[in-house]
């Protein structure tokens, strides 16, 4: 019986070191997205509650930031 479970906590420990190493992922950049924008002359209108529009476009895209967000922790 140890015999048998030495082998299975050796394979194991082989088995996560055989592993393959993902890549890390690039991290996203603006061009990345695909956003409808509107046209110049588009009328535009506006919605109050929900609503289901077949034509939507984004008017404007902000906030959208290039570096990380640091915070220091809780402690007070």
């Amino acid at each position: 019986m140890w015999i048998q479970l030495a082998i299975i906590v050796i394979s194991a420990v082989v088995s996560y070191q055989m592993r393959p190493k993902p890549a890390k992922p690039k991290p996203a950049a603006f061009s990345d997205f695909d956003f409808p924008m509107a046209e110049e002359g588009t009328p535009q209108y506006v919605i109050f509650g929900d609503c289901w529009v077949e034509d939507w476009m984004v008017l404007a895209v902000g906030n959208y930031r290039t570096t990380a967000i640091r915070k220091k922790g809780g402690k007070k």
